[in-house]
C-alpha cells in the first residue's frame, strides 16, 4: 500500500476507512462481519480508520476499538466530537445542535479514548464548527489533549478558510476532513488552496457519493425507510433519477479502461494531490479490495478531464445536505 503525509508528519495508507456505515446511517451490519472488514482491511494495507462518537451514536466507536485492538500498533485511529448528543431516540435524531466548548472537547475526548479502548487518539477532529465557541478556544483544548499525551493530531471537519487560518495559529492542524467527489467539488476553489498553503492534508469523506457514483445503487427501493441517504436531497426520487445519466456515462468510461465506476471515481480523488487522503466507508470485504485497487490506477491530464466533464457539479440535482445540515458546512 502506498502511503501519504497529513500536515507535517502523520503518514497514513493512501486510502482510508470510513467506518460509520458499519454501525449507523445506512443500516448498519452484524458485528462479526464488520470486525472481519476491519481486519482484512489491516491485511490489504489500511493504516487510517475513521469514526466519531456520533456515529451511533457511541456504538461505532466501540466497534472500531474492539475490532482493531489486536493491530493497535499497526493503525491510525480517528475520531470526531462537536456535537450534543440526546439522551433519547435513534441515530442522526440525537444530534442536538454543537456543543465545542472546551469543557465538552476534554469530556468526550475521555469518553472515546474508553470505548476506543486505546490510550491515545491518533487524530481528533472537531466534526463540525460551532458558531458558539470561538474557534481558538476550541482548539485550545484540544491542544491542552495534544500536551497531556491524550491526543497526537489535531483537525477540523467541513471548515472554511479562515476559521482553517484562525486554528492553525493555535495548534498545528494536521488534516481537514470535507466530503469532496466528482460530484461534489466546492473545495476547490478556496479550501483546498488554503489547506496547501497551511500544509493542512484533505481527508474527503464520501468520495463515492455515498455509494451513488459506484453504479450499484440504481433504485432507490433498495434502500431501507430508515437509510440516512433517503434524507438527502440528491437522494429524492426526482433528482436521483435525474443523476443516474452522470453514472452510466462514468460507467462507459470504466469499463473502457477495465476498471469499475467505484475505482474510476475513487482515482480521480486521489489523483487531485499528494495530500488528500479518501477514506470511502465499505462493509463488504469484496468492496475493500474493489476500493483499494483504486491506488494504483494511473490517469493521465487527459483522462482527468474527461472523468471530470462526465460529472459536472453544476448540473447535479439536488443538494448534497438539507438546509440545517448544510448551515454547518464551510464555517
Amino acid at each position: 500500500m502506498k502511503t501519504r503525509t497529513l500536515g507535517s508528519g502523520l503518514t497514513v495508507s493512501a486510502i482510508g476507512l470510513g467506518c460509520m456505515g458499519m454501525s449507523h446511517a445506512y443500516g448498519g451490519q452484524d458485528e462479526a462481519d464488520a470486525i472481519r472488514t476491519l481486519r482484512r482491511a489491516v491485511d490489504l494495507g489500511i493504516t487510517l480508520f475513521d469514526t466519531a462518537e456520533v456515529y451511533g451514536p457511541f456504538t461505532n466507536e466501540q466497534l472500531v476499538g474492539k475490532g482493531l485492538a489486536p493491530v493497535r500498533d499497526k493503525v491510525i485511529i480517528a475520531t470526531k466530537f462537536g456535537f450534543r448528543i440526546a439522551p433519547d431516540g435513534d441515530g442522526f435524531q440525537r444530534m442536538a445542535g454543537t456543543d465545542s466548548r472546551p469543557e465538552h472537547v476534554k469530556a468526550v475526548a475521555e469518553a472515546s479514548l474508553k470505548r476506543l479502548g486505546i490510550e491515545t487518539i491518533d487524530l481528533l477532529y472537531q466534526h463540525r464548527v460551532d458558531p458558539a465557541v470561538p474557534i481558538e478556544d476550541t482548539v485550545g483544548a484540544m491542544a491542552d489533549l495534544v500536551r497531556e499525551g491524550k491526543v497526537r493530531y489535531l483537525g477540523l471537519s467541513e471548515a472554511g478558510p479562515e476559521t482553517l487560518r484562525r486554528a492553525h495559529a493555535v495548534h498545528p492542524i494536521a488534516a481537514l476532513q470535507s466530503e469532496y467527489s466528482l460530484w461534489f467539488r466546492e473545495v476547490e476553489p478556496e479550501i483546498l488552496p488554503t489547506c496547501r498553503e497551511l500544509g493542512i492534508g484533505l481527508v474527503p469523506y464520501s468520495p463515492l457519493g455515498r455509494g451513488f457514483l459506484t453504479g450499484k445503487l440504481r433504485d432507490l427501493a433498495a434502500l431501507p425507510d430508515s437509510d440516512f441517504r433517503r434524507t438527502l436531497p440528491r437522494f429524492e426520487a426526482e433528482n436521483f433519477a435525474a443523476n443516474l445519466a452522470f453514472v452510466d456515462t462514468l460507467e462507459r468510461i470504466a469499463a473502457a479502461k477495465g476498471v469499475t465506476a467505484a475505482q474510476l471515481a475513487l482515482a480521480w480523488v486521489l489523483h487531485q494531490g499528494d495530500d488528500i487522503v479518501p477514506i470511502p466507508g465499505s462493509r463488504r470485504i469484496e468492496h475493500l479490495a474493489d476500493n483499494i485497487a483504486a491506488v494504483d490506477i494511473v490517469l493521465s491530464a487527459d483522462d482527468l478531464a474527461t472523468i471530470a466533464a462526465a460529472v459536472p457539479p453544476s448540473a447535479v440535482s439536488g443538494a448534497r445536505y438539507g438546509e440545517a445540515a448544510m448551515k454547518l458546512t464551510s464555517l
